[in-house]
């Protein structure tokens, strides 16, 4: 995906964001709902993440630089961490209205005109965490990722206050309102370890996924004419980034400017096969050779 359009698709969350929070609020102006203030309170750090990954986002574009040789790509995982820690704070305060909310219960009000507008709130929600989700995963984005999946609890969250609030208009049990709110929490407390767990594993430069590994162990194995083998196969993640390292044995005899051939054929064939790399290839004379790595087929 060209890095405008995602920087755009970034901006357009913070908009989105600004929009329901406005709803939200409504919502819970009408009917004094703690479940619903919990879910209104939940918007705030939404437009607050969706701040974060736009600044994330357009940091992580900047290319490498004499500080920075291998680039800006992680920017995007500290998005995806301060995203996970705003939902924990949110969870707190929800947890803390509807303590007082069990304390003091009180019937919400105007029911009809309250969740009609959750409800067109939680519509735009869904539409737009798809958007991200698809958007995020083209674009290898994790703050944009997190951003979709962060959006989406909050719809699986908001659909169980709605239905909640249904039966505490028709059971007349203003209880359920705070209890629905501490369901909200937890859910909410689940989904923001979820994303810190995610955005950490980036950080500590975790390996591309099982099936990316293959197909780049294959390539070597087919594009490498003329040397013996490959070993000491490292990747790393760095947002939309992956890198790829190896050591390359080679006839003892070849020339330079044949091992330095076949190391741009290899470079060419994993550009084509893995989008957004980095490649770094050591060459080694044959005496060097593991007899443990990629065998040159």
């Amino acid at each position: 995906m060209p890095v405008n359009r995602t920087l755009a698709i970034a901006a357009s969350s913070i908009l989105v964001g600004l929009i329901v929070l406005g709803l939200k609020f409504l919502a819970w102006r009408l009917t004094g709902s703690i479940a619903l203030y919990s879910d209104a309170l939940e918007s705030i750090v939404n437009v607050v993440t969706a701040i974060g990954a736009f600044i994330a986002v357009r940091l992580a574009q900047r290319p490498a630089d004499s500080s920075l040789p291998y680039g800006y790509h992680k920017a995007e995982y500290f998005s995806a961490v301060l995203v996970g820690v705003m939902i924990i704070v949110a969870a707190i305060l929800i947890l803390r209205e509807a303590a007082m909310g069990l304390l003091a219960p009180e019937m919400p009000d105007a029911p009809v005109q309250g969740l009609a507008v959750s409800s067109v709130a939680t519509a735009i929600n869904l539409v737009w965490a798809f958007v991200l989700l698809r958007q995020g995963r083209a674009a290898k984005s994790p703050a944009i990722t997190a951003d979709s999946k962060h959006l989406m609890t909050d719809v699986i969250s908001t659909l169980g206050v709605l239905v909640g609030l249904v039966l505490v208009y028709v059971t007349g049990w203003a209880q359920l309102d705070a209890a629905l709110a501490v369901l909200v929490a937890l859910n909410i407390l689940w989904s923001g370890w979820g994303v810190i767990k995610e955005s950490v594993g980036g950080l500590m430069d975790v390996a591309v996924p099982d099936d990316t590994q293959k197909t780049i162990r294959e390539v070597i194995a087919t594009s490498a004419e003329g040397a013996i083998e490959a070993h000491d196969i490292r990747t790393r993640q760095a947002g939309r980034m992956t890198f790829i390292d190896f050591h390359l044995v080679v006839p003892g005899a070849m020339s330079v400017d044949d091992a330095h051939a076949i190391c741009d054929c290899i470079e060419a064939q994993l550009r084509q096969a893995v989008s957004d790399v980095q490649i770094t290839i050591h060459v080694e004379p044959e005496d060097k050779a593991k007899h443990a790595g990629i065998v040159v087929l």
